[in-house]
């Protein structure tokens, strides 16, 4: 099931794509869904956070480590049943193009090749690994790391986040969350919903 965004007054809406089914997930949100893209402070699964506002775009293009977007399934489906591996493994790599497409088309960053850096130690996430974004955004020439994750909580329920992190400092230059309605072929556009409206919604220079 695919969701339709629109925006108003700074939140993105969802809603069901015309024709399309209720799901039983779904069912419970039959009123129009305000989907609001909010700190990771305020979503405590994601952890606490410090953020800012959208980066103003630079003269000179940023170099960038996007490191390869994860999952984490929570959900009970998940819970209950075995996930395909090779097919979400597929749908996040497809995520991870996405994200790295839009933000190259931007202009503001010059995105430095980690695809041969793997995991965290002991191939732990790198979105749970304390500093192993930055660790590896440094040792490629990276200025900045961004790592991201997209959290499925059901069949048609996901979020979205990303951590956007300075390689020489550590600091956290700007972290994002969302929720989504849409199953596992909508996480693409979920993903590029929550970076043009967050990172990339500054007005480019002039």
């Amino acid at each position: 099931m695919r969701a339709r965004a629109s925006v108003e007054k700074g939140a993105v809406r969802l809603e069901p794509a015309a024709g399309s089914a209720p799901t039983p997930w779904g069912a419970r949100f039959r009123r129009r869904a305000w989907v609001v893209i909010a700190t990771l402070a305020s979503f405590a699964p994601f952890g606490p956070a410090t953020t800012s506002a959208a980066q103003e775009p630079a003269s000179v293009p940023v170099a960038l480590a996007v490191l390869a977007f994860e999952l984490e399934d929570v959900s009970a489906a998940g819970a209950l049943t075995r996930p395909d591996a090779a097919k979400d493994a597929e749908t996040m790599r497809t995520v991870t193009r996405e994200a790295r497409r839009l933000l190259a088309a931007s202009g503001r960053y010059r995105l430095v090749d980690v695809d041969a850096a793997g995991t965290g130690p002991a191939g732990s996430a790198i979105w749970r690994c304390d500093g192993c974004d930055i660790r590896i955004a440094r040792a490629h020439g990276a200025e900045q790391a961004l790592a991201g994750v997209v959290r499925r909580v059901a069949q048609t329920e996901y979020y979205v986040a990303f951590r956007l992190s300075d390689a020489t400092t550590g600091r956290v230059i700007d972290q994002q969350a969302a929720f989504f309605i849409g199953s596992d072929d909508a996480w693409k556009s979920g993903v590029r919903s929550l970076l043009r409206r967050s990172l990339l919604a500054a007005r480019p220079a002039n």
